[in-house]
């Protein structure tokens, strides 16, 4: 079972290590213990990695450790949990995906029905329509 909610997150992801220096992955969820990610190659769990997520402006960048890497049942790769260091980057990785599932809302709405939001008019209608489906630690919006 698992502890932490998951929500699905998929935007590109920096990571560097110390054996393989930068490569690029591609998220697949976050919650509150950290991350999920999608990797060609297989990550020793307990390295210290850094992440970082050039899709928000400025960029997240925080110190992680792999908690966990496992083949994929598809055999397209490796599926990587990624634990984050600081209690702090925990909480802006969560506000970083708002702002990632609000980009890709105010560009869907875009497609679907022609209206072109700015950023502050889709983070509102998102957080009317979907904030409870996102719950923080304490059950809320963070």
């Amino acid at each position: 079972m698992r502890q932490f909610i998951r929500h699905p997150l998929d935007v590109p992801i920096e990571i560097r290590t110390a054996q393989r220096g930068s490569a690029a992955f591609q998220t697949q969820d976050i919650s509150l213990g950290g991350l999920a990610v999608h990797s060609d190659v297989p990550v020793e769990p307990g390295s210290l990695i850094e992440v970082r997520i050039a899709y928000v402006e400025p960029a997240f960048e925080a110190r992680a450790r792999v908690a966990w890497c496992r083949p994929c049942r598809d055999g397209s790769g490796h599926e990587v949990g990624v634990s984050f260091l600081d209690a702090e980057d925990v909480f802006r990785a969560r506000m970083v995906a708002q702002v990632c599932y609000i980009e890709d809302y105010r560009r869907s709405i875009a497609r679907a029905e022609g209206r072109e939001l700015s950023s502050e008019e889709a983070a509102g209608e998102w957080i009317a329509k979907f904030a409870h489906k996102f719950p923080g630690a304490s059950g809320g919006l963070q």
